[in-house]
């Protein structure tokens, strides 16, 4: 009986011991896997003097230079798109002085469209910095999404299931404007002529707001949905202007809702439709 006592006891002093000697590689993987999903601030911390911590401090040290790599090039956008809005607006007002005729249109609305691409990704990039802020004051998404469709899509027909007004969260009014905006017009532009218009719809349950937009387009492959909100992405894999947008305004919107503390999903599929959902946290003091 001792014996065997004395054997329990050291297979029990060697699972803990091979237990402890492997834990850190667990705490390796799981940073590993996090910085792999893009939380780059994450650091791995590994109590140890050993391999293994030597192993953790390298991909510390691989982190803290990619952040780096990132923020350099965040920066060097940033100092280009704010180099590059003074030339634009003196040729728009050098454009603006000529006579009318169908080059100048088509030049105005080229310079509209880098004015546009400029501002989406000049807010992108702020947006995504990590000391972003947002101006919430108490809004009533359902009187702010009825004032952007009469101002902005006034000619197009929605469909539109809103709660009735009276609900108040605390939001950044100008940004959810802009999130909407960019939702409802890639709605208009994927829904083909003879189908039913798109449908914005605003609802505060289960403490969160709830924000969607549907199309009954054409829809995207499963495979193409994840990529649909990385900077530039487009299904058509074309740069041709007559095709609609750069590839910024899924990004952006993400982005939106991302500083808000909420996220943005996209459900479609092909010959049914495209539908962007936007779920925001009720605040704890609206």
């Amino acid at each position: 009986l001792s014996t065997l006592a004395g054997v329990l006891l050291v297979l029990a002093l060697a699972y803990h011991g091979i237990r402890r000697l492997f834990r850190p590689i667990e705490t390796i993987r799981a940073g590993v896997a996090r910085i792999g999903a893009g939380d780059l601030g994450h650091r791995i911390q590994v109590r140890r003097r050993d391999e293994l911590a030597e192993l953790a401090a390298s991909i510390n040290r691989m982190g803290d230079e990619i952040e780096a790599m990132l923020e350099a090039k965040r920066q060097l956008l940033l100092a280009i798109s704010h180099e590059l809005r003074s030339p634009l607006t003196r040729a728009r007002i050098n454009a603006e002085l000529l006579e009318d005729c169908p080059p100048r249109r088509a030049l105005l609305k080229d310079l509209g469209d880098l004015e546009t691409l400029l501002g989406e990704l000049l807010e992108s990039e702020r947006l995504r910095g990590r000391h972003a802020t947002l101006e919430r004051k108490a809004v009533d998404p359902s009187e702010l999404l009825t004032e952007l469709v009469a101002e902005s899509f006034r000619d197009v027909e929605l469909q539109l299931d809103l709660d009735p007004p009276g609900t108040w969260l605390s939001l950044d009014p100008t940004r959810i404007r802009l999130l909407a905006r960019n939702l409802l017009s890639n709605a208009i532009r994927h829904s083909p002529r003879g189908t039913a218009p798109p449908t914005l719809s605003s609802h505060v349950e289960d403490r969160s707001w709830r924000l969607a937009v549907t199309d009954r387009g054409p829809g995207v492959d499963a495979d193409q949905i994840d990529r649909l909100t990385t900077p530039f992405y487009r299904v058509d894999g074309s740069r041709q202007r007559g095709s609609g947008g750069v590839g910024l305004g899924l990004y952006l919107s993400r982005s939106i809702a991302e500083a808000h503390g909420g996220t943005l999903e996209i459900e479609s599929g092909p010959g049914r439709g495209t539908k962007v959902l936007v779920l925001i946290p009720f605040p704890e003091d609206p």
